[in-house]
């Protein structure tokens, strides 16, 4: 049949390309119709990346994602809102207040923060439990930021420095989000994340021992070893701040062990419990202010231990954040681990939260959540805010059943700021810095995590730990950045140094262990019971390097074939790799198949492994190389250099196998872009190309074909009637010979038109011979074919 040649094949031939498309290799069947796979094209590739009406109105519309749920918003919903509101907005006022200091600000800036985190998120939340707002690893961050840039340009006011960086941060991440970038963060790993939170957790922990117990003259912001240090070394300096602090401490986790303890003895009232635990924050904090304002009330101007003292009352603060060139000079080096910070702290908490009350986060949605809030706080005065994973666990466990509780948190946040001010100023600082203990204390990673992920990768033991030691030994910020870069470079080192397995096959078959009849008791032994029709061939490892059973016996599928599975991916890092193993395990294994072509001595390779004399008289047992069959399971792409190192390879061994060609069979290809690249370097066809007049019949297609009704369909039933007892396999494999050449009725369509006019359809493509559905086809195709040589 003759076809008119397109615009690409045009061009491809004014560029001296030579395509390899070669429809003569396809046979016509009587019984079963054939199915022509296309190429996918650019056009198709941009088609399905090019915006459309349709998905811009998406976009446009998950941006907001309330909208979808607030018309469906009731009593019962709010009731539950209400309750978790009232709860978190009950927590985040104490503990807003002593981050606040953590980020060496007024204790009222923790409090605008905390309104507007909560305030802005509903509207753009994905996650009905998470709770923005001031948190300590951020606050220590922007703490560190804020006294660097205090050290360069002191006419800065510090509240300033830390509403610029919330501005800066909060725009690159509202970028971020916007470009839905969110699986960005899919490159911290766990362990990155666990070293970071309990390195920081034991950094902040350092620096609140010494407030804690009235020490002066301590630097916290040293690195965490030296703050220890110096901190026991002052330990004789400690002030009346002690007995408050440490009381204040003790009495944070008595309380949530009582609670714990009854909870679990007294299930029915693990409610109630729970929410005594949960407001012991509020519980112990008006406990010590009331203490220290019995006592500090006749002595205003002396007070006997550090008191928070004056909060002004409102928004005293609300103005157009300054940002320029200089505020921004100050902690520009900073900007990365900020970013990397509330990154890590929202989209975990998020995430996890998501799976234990089964709904799914949009991580890019997310970011542009904590983007805005970070664009808009500053308005009023706040700093750099994320997602709080105390907070959200209360929130979680109150019963939150929208993000709308975050509006009847903001409300109990803005009460406090107008109605509760002059009570702050009895807040003592030694029980500010026992609640930042206490909240800090559970992000640490137990031992038993520890050891969990040395039972899950050894690997990522020592990652964790060099995170937590860079932390406690230098600093949060040189902390993430460790273990980001080791775990980068391990997923690196994985990559490029994976090795493929020759696989081989063995006999399979499905067995159930079923108990002897008579049998009394569970643990008695058992029969395995032998089931015939799930005999199968399995491929597995020759060296059994998957743990399989060594007595199992595994054997090439044939004298010169070989069956290869890559094990990550197959593109330019471990490409090369992949080759090299297969063609060293190929010349060990086979011979050349005409010694005599390998010429003088003079004119071999300088490399050649072949001996200076053959003698060709002597027996080489070995099999000829015949045909090499790769398994693409784990392959979804393939790029230039990868498809360059197979042509080189392919010529490499065509040259070995000389005056033969080797036969290369592809299974389990998934990708379509995969197969347009594989046919672009030459691969599918049978090679070498035909002579002019051989037809398709000088050799053996073997593809797989399906039925196109259920079992109770006619073309079933013709099945029956024409193969027997063969037709216990829906899908099977065929072996094709001496078919003719015209393709002219052959559909490019999935199916026929009419599905009731055939019996059977060919599942893949038959315009490509040597690309197959699974391995056990490519097995038989590659034995079929080796045998006609």
């Amino acid at each position: 049949m003759t076809t008119t040649p397109t615009i690409k094949d045009r061009l491809a031939k004014a560029v001296g390309y030579d395509s390899d498309d070669r429809d003569d290799d396809v046979p016509s069947i009587s019984n079963a119709d054939l199915f022509i796979e296309r190429e996918p094209t650019v056009g198709e590739f941009l088609a399905e990346i090019a915006p459309t009406i349709d998905g811009v109105r998406r976009y446009v519309v998950g941006l907001f994602p309330f909208i979808t749920w607030i018309g469906k918003y009731n009593l019962t919903w709010f009731i539950g809102d209400l309750i978790a509101g009232v709860t978190v907005g009950a927590v985040v006022v104490p503990q807003g207040m002593a981050y606040a200091l953590l980020a060496q600000l007024p204790v009222e800036y923790g409090l605008y923060t905390s309104f507007m985190g909560v305030l802005i998120y509903w509207f753009f939340a994905t996650s009905k439990d998470i709770t923005i707002g001031p948190v300590a690893v951020m606050s220590q961050v922007t703490g560190d930021v804020v006294l660097k840039a205090k050290a360069q340009i002191p006419e800065i006011d510090p509240h300033v420095v830390a509403s610029a960086l919330a501005i800066i941060t909060g725009a690159i991440i509202v970028f971020l989000g916007l470009a839905r970038l969110g699986w960005l963060v899919e490159f911290i790993p766990l362990p990155a994340i666990c070293a970071f939170m309990t390195g920081s957790g034991v950094n902040i922990i350092a620096g609140q021992v010494s407030k804690l117990m009235g020490i002066s003259g301590v630097n916290t912001r040293d690195a965490p070893y030296l703050v220890i240090i110096n901190t026991l070394k002052r330990l004789p300096d400690t002030k009346l701040d002690a007995a408050l602090g440490l009381t204040a401490l003790f009495m944070l986790y008595l309380i949530r062990g009582v609670c714990s303890y009854m909870s679990r003895k007294q299930p029915h009232r693990a409610k109630t419990y729970f929410f005594i635990s949960t407001l012991r924050t509020v519980f112990v904090i008006l406990l010590y202010t009331a203490i220290s304002a019995g006592v500090n009330v006749k002595h205003k101007t002396k007070p006997s231990f550090s008191l928070i003292k004056d909060v002004p009352r409102g928004f005293q603060h609300a103005a157009v954040p300054e940002v320029n060139k200089k505020i921004i000079t100050s902690f520009a080096s900073e900007i990365p681990a900020a970013v990397i910070v509330m990154l890590i702290e929202h989209i975990s908490i998020s995430k996890s939260f998501g799976r234990v009350n089964n709904y799914v986060i949009d991580p890019s949605q997310e970011l542009v959540a904590i983007g805005v809030t970070n664009l808009l706080g500053p308005f009023l005065g706040a700093y750099p805010a994320t997602g709080s994973f105390s907070r959200t666990a209360i929130k979680s466990k109150a019963g939150v059943r929208t993000p709308f509780a975050g509006v009847i948190t903001a409300i109990v946040v803005l009460l406090a700021l107008y109605a509760l001010p002059a009570v702050f100023y009895y807040i003592p600082n030694a029980a500010l810095a026992a609640v930042i203990i206490h909240a800090v204390g559970d992000v640490i990673t137990p031992p038993k995590v520890i050891f969990q992920f040395w039972r899950v990768s050894p690997l990522e033991v020592p990652i964790f730990l060099a995170g937590v030691l860079v932390t406690v030994f230098s600093t949060i910020e040189n902390g993430i950045y460790t273990t980001i870069g080791i775990s980068a470079a391990v997923l690196v080192w994985r990559l490029f140094l994976s090795r493929g397995r020759a696989l081989g096959v063995a006999r399979i078959r499905t067995a159930r262990a079923n108990q002897k009849y008579g049998a009394g008791k569970a643990g008695d032994e058992a029969v395995a019971e032998e089931s015939d029709q799930s005999l199968r061939t399995g491929f597995l490892p020759l060296e059994h390097e998957d743990g399989s059973n060594p007595r199992v016996v595994v054997q090439s599928p044939h004298p010169g074939i070989f069956i290869y599975r890559f094990a990550e991916g197959f593109n330019y890092p471990n490409a090369g790799l992949y080759m090299n193993h297969l063609t060293e395990m190929i010349f060990k294994e086979t011979r050349r198949t005409d010694p005599v072509l390998l010429g003088k001595i003079g004119d071999r390779p300088w490399n050649d492994s072949a001996p200076r004399k053959i003698n060709l008289e002597e027996a080489d047992t070995r099999p000829t190389l015949k045909a090499i069959i790769l398994d693409f399971s784990s392959v979804n792409n393939v790029d230039v250099t990868a498809a360059q190192t197979l042509i080189d390879v392919r010529n490499q061994l065509d040259r070995y196998a000389a005056p033969d060609t080797v036969d290369w069979h592809f299974a389990n290809i998934e990708n379509r872009w995969t197969k347009r690249a594989l046919a672009a370097a030459g691969f599918g066809y049978r090679s070498p190309k035909p002579n002019p007049g051989e037809g398709a019949g000088h050799w053996k297609t073997i593809f797989s074909i399906a039925d196109l009704g259920g079992s109770d369909s006619a073309a079933k039933a013709a099945e029956v009637a024409e193969l027997g007892d063969k037709t216990d396999k829906t899908v099977r494999e065929y072996d094709v010979e001496n078919a003719g050449s015209d393709i002219s009725r052959f559909s490019d369509k999935d199916v026929p038109r009419n599905p009731g006019s055939a019996q059977l359809v060919a599942v893949q493509g038959l315009n490509r011979p040597y690309f197959h559905f699974d391995l056990q086809e490519a097995v038989e195709s590659a034995i079929a074919n080796a045998d006609r040589k």
